[in-house]
Formats: structure tokens, C-alpha cells, sequence
């Protein structure tokens, strides 16, 4: 287990890695407001200067209009082509403010100019136009921008002879109010956006503190308090987290459970045979006979391989128990392959008490999800406590069975267990009383552990045989798409001591 040094380093080098990465919550919220806000506001201060040039233009293009209309009303047909009625006084049918400089012009359709202003271009001849139609179009007059409206008058005396009339203005009154629609309009938003901006700060900055107040919450912790954070409070967008923060302190608090009940059940269990190895070993100091030394030595290796099946049952259920094996690597398994293996490497133990034990594999494959390690450690704990019960020359069998869940059986011909301890013999150190066989009485509820991490049950039944033991467990079986029997592989097969048999 790390030191508190080394934790304590740990956790330093964690917060240099996450100070050099500069992650903040708050700063990225915040760019991800502000960045947008500044790529749209130019491209609405553009916007909103085009709708002012349209305002502004509006009413002076009528203004305009109307000039070149009341213009065109001054050109009479002759049979010649086109004349003014009055052209001396042209200029005073405009209306002239002192502001805006104003040009005219009227041409034939030759382009001869028959009054105004010879300065103003003539129209081009790529623009599409219609006979009395008023048009406008930007141009320059004395190096100086001018809107100009224009229309072509037919001549009725003269097929196809059209003249143009066309007046210009300055755009003087025209940026004047261009300039104020714009300044009514952006300039609060100069003031406004970085007001804005700044509560968006403050807001920001009191919406996060929920997770400061977490943070302190969490801070003021003692260690060994792993209780729930209380969620009812708690903003709706903190609640998932808070929830994983629960989840996770109650897997912790489950394995630090796990982790005490380990350490007070290897205590107690190993202070007997620990003070039992140490009175032989002072009663072999103190014999002479080495006889006497020798079933002292014997006494002791007793009882140090005993000590060693319980220290490893122990390692077994913490191990089972262990939160961290929940989201352990979880596999794809073939029960009949993994089995049949487990079993054969049984079968020397079997023959040394001239027990006949077999394997029955399923007609079909057998898959499940699980842990190899776990699963072995649950099936190496039946098959062993079938043959440890079973008298000599009895008879163990294993076999693999397809359900609408996958069934692993052990029977053994032993003296079972009455039907009143088959629950209690999955209570830790749990022994039937009248039982000759040593053990430590953690076999099954190792097994228990490991079938519930699995979502399997783990039933006692009577054998089929006047006495024994049946143990099935049942797992989820993963269905395969096709299901069909395995002719290639015999389909049970059993280990029978020399000059024994197993009867049909």
C-alpha cells in the first residue's frame, strides 16, 4: 500500500500537471461567450451600416425622383426630334438647400445635349433599362460622389428615338444622416456590449459557485467520512456529478469494508494455527529423541499446509469481495474448454484417494461473460471440496448442462449436507457439525461471492445417488446465433482409479 509520502507526491504531481495545462471551466465558458460575440458584432456593424445608406437614401432618392420626373415633362416632340418648353429657368424646378450641389441633363437620341450639365456620365450601355422607367445608379461628377436618377422619354414623332433625362445630387445631406442613424445605433452598443460583458463575468462568476461550495463541502471531509453528498440542494447540472462522486465513496466504502473484514478474519483465523506452529516448534527445541523431533516436524508441516490453504482461501474471498474485480477484464468464455481443463488437472488428487471422478460437457457450446480468474478460483473450490468429502472409492462428477441458463454441477457420493445448514454453510468459517475433514469453512462462501459478482445462483441439492451432494450453479448464458451439438468432442469422459469402474 502507497505511503503517505508517496500519495502526498502523487496528488503534487497532479496539480503541477493540471496548473501547466491551464484548464479553466471558467475561462472556457467564457470564451466560448465572448468569441462568437466578437466575430457577429462587425459583421452587424456592416449590416447596420447598408440599412442606414438605405434609410438615408430613401427619402432623398424621392426627391430626386421627382425632379427628373417634373424634367421630363418639359420635353415636347417636335417633328424634328425633342425641345425643352422653358429652358432658361430649368434650375428652378429644383429644390436647391445650400447643402447638396444639384446637376441635369437632357440629351437626344443622337447624345446631343439639349440643356443641363454636359459633366454627368453617360449612362452605361451594359445597364438594362425600360422606356419611362425611373432608375439610379452611383457616379461621379467635379471629382465628387453623386447619386443620379435617370430615365429614357420616348420621342413620338421619331420611331425608336429616346431622350435621356437625368439629375444628379451630392451626397452630402445623405452621409450627414448616414452618420447619425449610425452613431444612434452603434455608439450605445459601445457602451452597452462592455457592460454586458462584464456581467456576463459576475454572473459567470456566481453561477460556478456551486462548485466552490462542493469544493469546500469536500475539503472539510474527515478521511473516513465516505457518506453520501446530499444531491436535493445541489444545481441540476452538478446533480450527475455529485451522483458519480456518491457512487464512487460507496465502492470505496465497500472495499475498505471488504479490506477491515479481511484483516479481522485473518487475524482471527491465523492466530491458532500461528500459536500452534510456534508450541511445536519450541516442543522440537526441547526434544532430544529424534523420533519425538520427527512427529514434532510432521505436526508442524500439518499444520503449516494448512495454514497455507486458509491463508489462500482468505486471499481468494478478498479478492472475490474486492470492488475492483466488478470492473475487472470481463471475457467471452467456452465453459466446456475451460472445465474439462480445471477438471483434468484434478484427477492426480482423485486417484491418490481412489475417487472415480468424470466430466459431463454440454452437447452444445457454453458461453458466459466472466472472469477466468474468479470462475477458476469458484470451480477449483467445488471440485475440491467434492473430493475432500468424498470417502475413498466414492464417485465425483462433473458436468456442464445447456439451459435457458448455462448449468455447472458437482456431485459427489459424500455424506452431503443436511437440509438445515445448507444456508449457513455460506456464512465465513461456517462448519457442519460431525465433519471429519479439516477445512476452513471459506470454500463456499468464496463461491458465494464470486457467483454473485457473475449474476449466477449457487443451489445445494441432494444427489441423485442414496447420499452426496449436488452444488449447481447457475449462470446468464450468452445465446451463440446457431446452436448445434459437437460431434468431434466426446461428450463426457471419466478418471477411474486402477481396477475401479464407474457403473452405467
Amino acid at each position: 500500500m502507497p505511503s503517505r509520502e508517496k500519495l502526498r507526491q502523487r496528488r503534487n504531481k497532479a496539480d503541477e500537471r493540471a496548473a501547466g495545462e491551464h484548464n479553466s471551466l471558467f475561462g472556457e465558458i467564457l470564451d466560448w461567450m465572448l468569441a462568437p460575440l466578437m466575430f457577429v458584432w462587425p459583421i452587424s456593424i456592416a449590416i447596420i451600416h447598408n440599412v442606414a445608406d438605405d434609410i438615408a437614401h430613401a427619402p432623398y432618392d424621392k426627391v430626386l425622383g421627382d425632379s427628373v420626373y417634373e424634367l421630363s415633362r418639359q420635353v415636347r416632340s417636335t417633328p424634328v426630334g425633342a425641345a425643352l418648353v422653358k429652358p432658361p429657368q430649368m434650375r428652378d424646378l429644383f429644390h436647391i438647400d445650400g447643402e447638396d450641389i444639384i446637376y441635369y441633363q437632357v440629351l437626344d437620341g443622337s447624345g446631343r445635349l439639349l440643356a443641363g450639365d454636359a459633366e454627368i456620365p453617360d449612362v452605361p450601355q451594359d445597364l438594362p433599362w425600360k422606356a419611362g422607367e425611373l432608375y439610379f445608379r452611383e457616379g461621379r461628377v467635379n471629382n465628387e460622389d453623386v447619386r443620379i436618377a435617370y430615365m429614357f422619354q420616348p420621342v413620338t414623332t421619331i420611331p425608336d428615338s429616346y431622350v435621356t433625362v437625368q439629375v444628379a445630387e451630392t451626397l452630402n445631406k445623405r452621409e450627414a444622416l448616414t452618420s447619425r442613424i449610425l452613431s444612434g445605433v452603434l455608439l450605445p452598443q459601445f457602451v452597452i456590449i462592455p457592460i454586458a460583458v462584464v456581467l456576463v463575468y459576475f454572473g459567470l462568476a456566481r453561477g460556478l459557485r456551486p462548485l466552490n461550495r462542493l469544493q469546500r463541502m469536500i475539503e472539510k471531509r474527515r478521511p473516513t467520512d465516505l457518506s453520501p453528498i446530499e444531491v436535493r440542494r445541489a444545481p441540476e447540472e452538478l446533480r450527475p456529478l455529485i451522483s458519480a462522486l456518491n457512487d464512487m465513496m460507496l465502492r470505496l466504502e465497500l472495499n475498505l469494508a471488504a479490506q477491515r473484514r479481511f484483516i479481522a478474519d485473518a487475524a482471527h483465523q491465523m492466530r491458532t494455527p500461528l500459536t500452534g506452529l510456534k508450541s511445536q516448534a519450541e516442543l522440537a527445541l526441547l526434544e532430544n529423541d529424534p523420533a519425538q523431533i520427527r512427529a514434532c516436524m510432521e505436526q508442524i508441516f500439518v499444520s503449516a499446509t494448512s495454514s497455507a490453504h486458509l491463508i489462500n482461501q482468505l486471499l481468494a474471498l478478498a479478492r472475490a469481495e474486492s470492488s475492483t474485480e466488478k470492473v475487472h477484464v470481463v471475457e467471452r468464455l467456452e465453459l466446456n474448454g475451460l472445465v474439462e481443463r480445471l477438471v483434468a488437472d484434478w484427477v492426480p488428487a482423485a486417484r491418490l484417494r481412489r475417487i472415480d471422478i468424470g466430466f459431463e460437457r454440454a452437447h452444445v457450446p457454453l458461453h458466459v461473460d466472466g472472469n477466468p480468474v474468479l470462475l477458476n478460483e469458484m470451480f477449483k473450490n467445488l471440485i475440491d471440496n467434492a473430493i475432500k468429502y468424498t470417502p475413498i472409492g466414492g464417485m465425483v462428477t462433473v458436468r456442464l448442462r445447456a439451459d435457458i441458463r448455462a448449468l455447472f454441477e458437482v456431485e459427489d457420493s459424500g455424506p452431503g449436507v443436511p437440509a438445515e445448514d445448507r444456508q449457513r454453510v455460506f456464512e465465513r468459517f461456517y462448519r457442519v457439525l460431525g465433519t471429519q475433514v479439516e477445512g476452513s469453512g471459506l470454500g463456499l462462501p468464496i463461491v458465494r461471492e464470486i457467483a454473485e459478482l457473475h449474476r449466477a445462483d449457487v443451489e445445494l441439492l441432494d444427489a441423485c445417488s442414496e447420499s452426496g451432494l449436488l452444488v449447481r450453479v447457475s449462470f446468464p448464458r450468452v445465446m451463440p446465433e446457431t446452436e448445434a451439438p459437437r460431434d468431434d468432442d466426446a461428450p463426457s469422459w471419466h478418471a477411474a482409479p486402477a481396477g475401479a469402474g464407474r457403473p452405467a
